[in-house]
């Protein structure tokens, strides 16, 4: 099912959307009683999709990221694939949801897209096993790793260059009707005012999600909501005020953001 975070009339809800864009009466979303990280009921009360305003899918205590996860994006920046995953951190601070503007820093001149497949984490967890990892995933989202480049290069901490505000847009909502398999071979595409930019496949993966929750485990605890991003396909570029990008994950859906100045 596909489980959206959402406002109305300044109350928050999760909710489950039913429909698709091309139905005659277009997606409802059907509020849920609860949270999505335990047993919930459908409450019957179904509203427009349209009518509401989707906001991040959930609001992570930590985003934590993979880097050159792909070897075509890793080639395409100039370095190796490293024998142990490059692990970050995007605070929760950098979250932002679908629809919502991406605001350029002022101390960067270089920002670029990263279509991401994210996982979010339904439960509690620490040290687990690979056979085990099934049980704590929630479901997925699209993601995109905004990234002030030139910053990264020139800082050998990425905090600032993958952590300024609004530099994690997730969304439009978490799917969970997609197990690890299906996961391991889904569709990526990123799109900058509808011209396409990235094109790959989750099987291009260096390490696949059981292998990174493994990884990140053994070091600490994920919570219920925390971001597992994934890596990024070759086609990495820069973004200007006023473009238009977009991350379509097959299965999922798309997240689309305006990039703006800050005011």
């Amino acid at each position: 099912m596909r489980i959206a975070r959402f406002s109305i009339d300044g109350n928050v809800a999760f909710g489950v959307v039913e429909g698709e864009p091309s139905g005659q009466d277009g997606p409802v979303i059907d509020i849920i009683k609860g949270h999505p990280f335990a047993d919930f009921e459908r409450s019957g009360q179904k509203i427009p999709l349209s009518k509401v305003r989707l906001l991040p899918p959930v609001l992570p205590n930590k985003v934590v990221a993979i880097g050159r996860n792909y070897r075509a994006h890793a080639a395409e920046l100039g370095s190796e694939v490293p024998d142990v995953p490059v692990t970050f951190f995007k605070p929760s601070t950098s979250v932002t949801g679908p629809g919502d503007p991406v605001v350029y820093p002022s101390f960067s001149s270089e920002v670029h897209y990263e279509a991401e497949l994210a996982v979010v984490i339904g439960r509690m967890c620490r040290e687990v096993p690979r056979e085990r990892v099934k049980d704590v995933i929630l479901g997925y989202t699209c993601a995109n790793d905004i990234t002030a480049r030139d910053v990264q290069r020139r800082e050998d901490q990425w905090a600032r260059a993958k952590g300024f505000d609004t530099s994690c847009p997730l969304g439009p909502w978490v799917e969970t009707d997609i197990d690890l398999t299906r996961a391991a071979d889904l569709g990526i595409m990123c799109t900058v005012n509808g011209e396409q930019r990235q094109l790959g496949r989750t099987s291009e993966m260096v390490r696949p999600v059981e292998d990174l929750i493994v990884h990140i485990t053994e070091a600490m605890t994920l919570l219920p909501g925390d971001v597992v991003l994934t890596g990024t396909p070759a086609g990495v570029g820069p973004l200007s005020v006023g473009d238009e990008v977009a991350v379509t994950i097959e299965g999922i859906g798309t997240l689309t953001n305006k990039v703006i100045k800050r005011g």
